[in-house]
């Protein structure tokens, strides 16, 4: 039995396994660009969407390297959640064995990491918001070694690589996408 993947499933999910509001606005964060790649590639923003939203869903539970994201995917599995969906979750961690080969497989790994460090660029400014956040700021954030310290600044080159697109264009994306959610993401900030 198949499930059609949908956001309000995926959401329910998320919810009983995440109750930290920062993963839960980085799962909203990632779904955001997804999405936004989805459409700009004539995907199924849906069905990206959900794997977005549901990519780090069992890491508050379950957070070390060998239950994340594999005890995810078991619960996926179990809840009859297509293998397209559980592939490319698999992928996103570099420690699966899962290769990146699909398109949603090489977004979902551009978009992670750097919506997390577009979150952490945007909350630092004197606005707090990502509506006047620019890439080439992101760009000079990636250069500082200190700031967001624990984002390693190779896998966000390696999306933007794996997409196919120059960084700077890759990272203005991303902020174009989750603009799209400041108010859900909390990025709004003063503006």
């Amino acid at each position: 039995m198949s499930i059609s993947p949908n956001r309000r499933d995926a959401w329910e999910l998320l919810t009983e396994y995440t109750k930290s509001e920062s993963l839960l606005k980085h799962a909203m964060a990632v779904e955001a660009a997804v999405r936004g790649y989805a459409k700009k590639f004539g995907e199924d923003e849906e069905g990206w969407g959900v794997v977005a939203l549901l990519h780090d869903f069992d890491y508050e539970r379950w957070p070390n390297l060998d239950d994340h994201p594999f005890r995810g995917s078991e619960i996926l599995r179990d809840q009859g959640y297509p293998e397209w969906v559980i592939r490319a979750i698999l992928s996103h961690a570099d420690y699966s064995g899962v290769p990146r080969d699909g398109l949603l497989e090489k977004t979902l790994f551009a978009c992670d990491e750097m919506a997390g460090f577009i979150t952490a660029a945007s909350l630092i400014r004197p606005s707090k918001s990502i509506l006047d956040l620019e890439a080439r700021s992101v760009l000079r954030r990636m250069k500082d070694k200190a700031f967001a310290r624990g984002v390693k600044r190779e896998d966000l080159v390696a999306g933007a690589a794996l997409l196919g697109l120059p960084l700077d264009e890759h990272v203005g994306n991303v902020i174009g996408f989750m603009r799209e959610q400041a108010d859900a993401l909390g990025l709004r900030g003063t503006l």
